[in-house]
């Protein structure tokens, strides 16, 4: 299940926002009217606070683009992008399966910071150009210059260097960030296997994050560091966003890894064979007396004649009231074939495991020939996972 909501759909792509966003939306929000209220105290407080909500919108904006951008690029290249999620450390797009070539890696991992880049320049000169002459007794001090500028081009500054920051900081070469993924690239190249690249950019990526975290606590104890600068808060940050990258780089890694695996490996070998099935005629109650209570089975196919005609999940049966079961009967509640999302037995695994994230579902029917074969559960992949890394 995915947290958080959906707030709509850009050139085909679900845009979400998760939860923990609203956290880092405040505490930006906050921040800025907070500079804005040193930088320009002949703002009254809405002002302030205006600004700094519409810059936090501007900014998440910005980032939306950078990941539209990772999003585009790929689909360009062939891989599906179910949707994109804005959450606490900026967003992520939920591309569906790694690049099939080191080039296509590196296409789709530089165009984000590229896209930034482009944004913060962009942004900088016209925010520039609408600062216009200023007198040159305010020239000489660079913090009252700050202080002469109207809400529009201190907003458009702003907004113009966190950018070029943002870009510049996801090309540190730690691994999942774009600049790691470039470097998995190289490596890619280098190596010819690209489990073996990504297993080198996931220990450079915790290699850095672990230089993030011993910063951060150096930070606590009064370590002032370049560009980060000291303080509480500023060390507890770095701390946090160490743990993210070094978590998310190991998880990077063990994703390449059972995509690995199961590539190559048709769906058959680790199907259900004869699939305990159902007629569409029969009703709820009995559905549930005679198939579900006293097994651990969560779909059923629905047969008639040995045709496929549709599946039926216990999620449809928890739709129906409890009241309605008597009268209600398979075929009215089911899936039908045509809306099915099936895999064929000779499909690879990696494949239908992509299937079965993309569309958030716990098996997958299993054709040959147009015919049920099996059914292919998420829990039998995890187990031929298992089993795999046990005999290793």
């Amino acid at each position: 299940m995915q947290s958080g909501f959906r707030i709509g759909r850009v050139l085909g792509i679900n845009i979400r926002i998760d939860w923990s966003w609203l956290f880092i939306f405040f505490l930006i929000t906050w921040n800025l009217s907070s500079v804005f209220s040193q930088q320009h105290p002949n703002w009254d407080p809405t002002l302030q606070w205006g600004v700094a909500v519409v810059a936090a919108l501007l900014f998440f904006i910005s980032l939306l683009a950078h990941e539209l951008a990772h999003s585009l690029m790929a689909r360009a290249h062939g891989i599906s992008v179910r949707s994109i999620t804005m959450f606490l450390f900026g967003g992520v797009s939920n591309i569906q399966r790694d690049p099939d070539s080191p080039r296509d890696e590196f296409l789709i991992a530089v165009v984000g910071p590229i896209t930034s880049f482009i944004i913060g320049v962009a942004l900088l000169l016209i925010g520039s150009l609408r600062v216009g002459p200023l007198p040159t007794s305010v020239m000489a001090n660079p913090t009252e210059v700050i202080g002469q500028l109207s809400p529009l081009p201190t907003m458009l500054l702003w907004l113009g260097s966190i950018n070029v920051i943002l870009g510049l900081f996801n090309l540190i070469p730690g691994f999942p960030l774009d600049g790691g993924r470039v470097l998995r690239s190289i490596l890619w190249v280098l190596s010819g296997n690209l489990r073996r690249a990504t297993l080198w950019a996931s220990r450079i990526g915790q290699t850095i994050a672990g230089a993030m975290i011993f910063s951060g606590i150096a930070m606590l104890f009064g370590a002032r560091l370049p560009f980060f600068g000291t303080g509480f808060a500023n060390g507890l940050w770095l701390i946090f966003i160490g743990w993210f990258l070094n978590s998310a780089a190991a998880l990077g890694y063990e994703q390449t890894v059972v995509s690995d695996m199961l590539r190559y490996v048709p769906v058959k070998n680790m199907m259900r064979q004869h699939p305990p099935t159902v007629s569409p005629d029969i009703t709820i109650t009995e559905l549930v007396h005679e198939n579900v209570f006293g097994t651990d089975d969560h779909a059923f196919p629905v047969l008639e004649h040995d045709r496929l005609e549709g599946l039926v999940t216990l999620e449809d049966i928890r739709a129906v009231a409890r009241e309605a079961w008597d009268v209600t009967v398979v075929r009215e509640i089911m899936t039908p074939t045509e809306r099915l999302i099936a895999v064929s037995v000779d499909d690879d695994a990696a494949m239908a495991l992509v299937r079965l994230k993309k569309y958030d579902v716990r098996q997958l029917p299993v054709l040959r020939e147009g015919r049920l074969a099996g059914l292919l559960r998420r829990r039998d992949i995890v187990k031929w996972l298992q089993i795999q890394t046990e005999l290793v």
